[in-house]
């Protein structure tokens, strides 16, 4: 959640109600899913199985593929919906080139009957009516998740398809954190849950399990907030559920790892270019601040990441001209600061330059790269109405929305944002969170939030140090408790190089 940035920062989260709440190399490869983002280059391809290595197989794998639902958690934004049917057409050809029977593909984004599909477990019931009978496993991947189907096959026939399994590649805290609501705060690595990016499993009689308790208990949580733990949480189901079983073959080294011999799927490690970066003149920087804190916030960003931007404003209740500082007319409040959001946005559309087609609003504590996000936003259009950031969401068991949480950061599209301010949907009040009435009000548009993991709510320490490790950060966000400087130099900047004081860091990312 983002509530002005410290300013009598409000600890939302902390008070959200209980969210839903875990062998031998194989040494035969097999052809291999590769998406590669436009203007990258595919270092290695995988060899293709020949006639002679499938013969005396045929028929299981016939038999054992089709019993196989893949579940691509794609969005309908079109840069994503393009990367999902790329993988999707890719499954689908190594499993032409195994047998005739093809298995199911599903997309979550065209699943839109249910507003929170994405959460996965609202779509539960579905996958238990449809395939509960002739189904073994549901497999569920992300859009960068590359498959080797024949690996995938031999590793889900190590376990009793009979049985209620789930299985990963295994994540854990190794302290309890505000994102996890402080679960087992004792021992916070005794709880594991999954790393999506390297596909995750379930078994057909778990499926129907979890059918049917959402049948006689609908979900009863507010909050989505990391949705791999509280899927882990819900089907733990404080010990009455099944664990997390971890996976070796579900991997998220590089395919071009000397690590993925044994690996029936890998991650795509990389940050999106499509092409050229936008120009810096086209991202418009919005800070959230207050006069309380300006004497200690906005030096961080001045010797931090404020040179990666061209445009560049600090809005506040107070013009200090040494920043500077821009009153928005706009009293600051002990809450949420929908109020001040909704005067930036008009600010930006109507006094910015028409050729400055990406907004930014982050708060005085959060840390980006600017030069990052450029390379990323290459991969968007930016005259679709674009929504994106970190995603969390608000009663999606019953309808709710999904919305972009702030303190990562929120990138608007400028059409994104004149379509809002043409809806006339805004504040219900001066303090409300602002990153939730955004949410409420492009969902009522019918404008979907755009998902990209690399922006972060919380500090690099929140978040289990292997599933960082396949990842090239936007953002994060708070100062509390670290060196904001440091670990700004650390993960983010343009080059891990640079220097403080014009010497190089020495910093370990293993101690942030």
């Amino acid at each position: 959640m983002s509530r002005e940035p410290g300013c009598s920062r409000w600890l939302l989260l902390a008070a959200f109600a209980p969210l839903f709440l875990l062998l031998p190399p194989l040494r035969t490869r097999a052809l291999a899913v590769s998406i590669v983002p436009e203007g990258a280059e595919e270092k290695t391809e995988l060899p293709v199985l020949q006639k002679s290595e499938k013969s005396g197989t045929m028929g299981k794998i016939n038999r054992e593929l089709k019993e196989i639902v893949f579940i691509i958690q794609s969005q309908s934004n079109s840069f994503h919906s393009k990367r999902a049917e790329d993988l999707k057409r890719g499954i689908l050809k190594q499993a032409a080139d195994l047998g005739k029977e093809l298995p199911t593909v599903l997309l979550i984004h065209q699943m839109d009957k249910h507003e929170g599909a994405w959460t996965i477990l609202p779509l539960m019931r579905d996958f238990s009516v449809t395939y509960g009978r002739n189904s073994s496993w549901v497999f569920f991947c992300e859009e960068d998740t590359r498959i080797q189907v024949l690996k995938l096959l031999e590793t889900l026939g190590r376990f009793d398809r009979s049985k209620e399994w789930f299985l990963g590649k295994a994540l854990y805290d190794e302290e309890s954190t505000i994102i996890h609501h402080y679960a087992f705060a004792e021992n916070p690595t005794v709880f594991k849950f999954p790393d999506f990016a390297a596909g995750w499993a379930l078994s057909i009689p778990l499926v129907n399990k979890l059918a049917n308790k959402l049948k006689s208990e609908p979900l009863k949580s507010d909050f989505t907030i990391d949705l791999k733990h509280e899927i882990a949480l819900y089907i733990w189901q404080k010990g009455d559920g099944p664990h997390l079983t971890p996976v070796p073959e579900f991997c998220t080294d590089d395919v071009n790892s000397y690590k993925v011999n044994h690996c029936a799927t890998t991650f795509s490690n990389f940050l999106p270019l499509c092409g050229e970066p936008v120009k810096k003149e086209d991202v418009f920087v919005a800070v959230k601040t207050c006069r309380k804190f300006h004497g200690d916030r906005i030096p961080i960003v001045k010797q931090t990441w404020e040179r990666e931007a061209a445009l560049i404003e600090y809005y506040s209740d107070y013009a200090e001209i040494s920043i500077p500082t821009i009153d928005l007319g706009v009293p600051n409040t002990d809450r949420g600061h929908c109020g001040k959001t909704f005067a930036i946005l008009e600010r930006f559309l109507n006094q910015s330059s028409s050729r400055t087609p990406w907004l930014v609003i982050v708060d005085d504590d959060t840390l980006i790269s600017i030069f990052r996000l450029r390379k990323l936003l290459s991969c968007y259009d930016p005259n679709e109405p674009v929504f994106l950031g970190e995603r969390y969401g608000y009663g999606l068991g019953t309808g709710g929305y999904s919305y972009i949480t702030g303190g990562g950061g929120m990138v608007f599209s400028k059409i994104a944002v004149q379509k809002l301010l043409a809806s006339k949907c805004r504040c219900y009040s001066m303090d409300a969170p602002d990153d939730m009435v955004l949410g409420m009000c492009f969902s009522g548009l019918g404008i979907p939030i755009t998902h990209s993991p690399l922006f972060h709510q919380a500090r690099p320490m929140d978040y289990p140090k292997d599933y960082l490790s396949h990842q090239i950060p936007v953002s994060f966000h708070k100062h509390w408790n670290i060196d904001p400087v440091k670990v700004y130099f650390t993960w983010l900047a343009p080059n891990t190089e640079d220097a403080l004081n014009g010497k190089k860091d020495g910093y370990n990312r293993e101690d942030l």
